[in-house]
């Protein structure tokens, strides 16, 4: 069933420009489809501030690591609910690993969490473009880039760099916007791994905050905040690298 809060369902790739967005945290971004333009969502945008929406993950983690009980929004009202439109508080940049669950790790439920995944949490222009939607169009006050410990694809980026390694199909091309993170991790004491992990996630972070128009106008002008994170398999914490 399709609904007017889906991209793929509008049937033409959306193009940001700039107007202002009534009842948003963020206040100039106009979407045209198929070359008319569109309104938001026509359900009011989250409340949150971008403080809250942060403080909202951070204590939904905490419950997740410590099995304490959390009411999900789920079942059929939540989804008769939704069938208006959204209006997640959080956009959430992770990798594709199965381990890493973001509504589960996060205790969030339907319509929460508006969700970009693949292999090593990178942002390509697809990624971008989703990420500027669920801030520009959605009223999300937060952005959360997740890495997570073990990171298969940061771990064959390390491969490249550190033995000229090699890997079939796209699996090479995928990984290539991860090598700089790598090369910046390699003076770093410690795990050559770990430290890449992290540094991938705060420099897919600093990329948005500073190539995306959309999302530096709505950090300088709303005070959208742009947060990097790192996930540990084994305890279920998040730990959060915030910009001072």
């Amino acid at each position: 069933m399709h609904h007017q809060s889906c991209i793929c369902c509008r049937g033409t790739p959306f193009i940001a420009g700039r107007r202002q967005v009534l009842g948003g945290v963020v206040g100039t971004v106009a979407v045209a489809f198929a070359g008319r333009a569109q309104a938001a969502d026509p359900v009011p945008h989250t409340t949150l501030t971008p403080d809250q929406a942060l403080q909202a993950m951070k204590d939904g983690n905490r419950r997740f690591v410590t099995n304490a009980p959390f009411l999900s929004l789920l079942g059929r009202e939540r989804r008769v609910e939704l069938a208006r439109g959204q209006a997640p508080f959080c956009v959430l940049v992770g990798c594709s690993d199965s381990r890493v669950p973001p509504e589960i790790l996060f205790g969030r439920g339907l319509g929460e969490l508006f969700i970009v995944r693949n292999a090593g949490n990178t942002v390509d222009t697809a990624a971008l473009g989703s990420v500027e939607y669920g801030v520009g169009v959605l009223g999300c006050p937060l952005v959360v880039v997740l890495g997570h410990e073990a990171c298969g694809a940061v771990a064959a980026a390390v491969q490249v760099v550190e033995r000229n390694a090699a890997f079939p199909g796209v699996i090479g091309d995928m990984i290539q916007p991860i090598i700089p993170a790598v090369l910046a991790a390699r003076g770093q004491p410690g795990d050559l791994l770990e430290n890449a992990v992290r540094m991938n996630a705060r420099r897919v972070a600093a990329r948005m905050r500073t190539q995306s128009t959309i999302l530096a106008d709505a950090v300088r002008t709303n005070g959208v905040k742009i947060v990097a994170a790192r996930y540990n398999l084994e305890n279920g914490d998040v730990d959060w690298f915030e910009e001072t």
